[in-house]
């Protein structure tokens, strides 16, 4: 079976105040280099939070 080109740029996204994986996003690797930083409410902490891309 084929492999996804769609799976190699899925990246998670950890909440940066409980250090929770709550978001997947896709990211151009090539394009982007420094880590992706996005403002998102966090269900475990019900707050809006800087989500941090994480290690896979």
């Amino acid at each position: 079976m084929a492999k996804s080109k769609f799976s190699e740029n899925l990246i998670k996204m950890k909440c940066g105040t409980c250090s929770r994986i709550g978001y997947h996003t896709r990211k151009n690797k090539k394009t982007n280099e420094k880590k992706l930083t996005l403002s998102k409410h966090c269900r475990f902490c019900r707050v809006h939070t800087a989500f941090k891309e994480s290690k896979r």
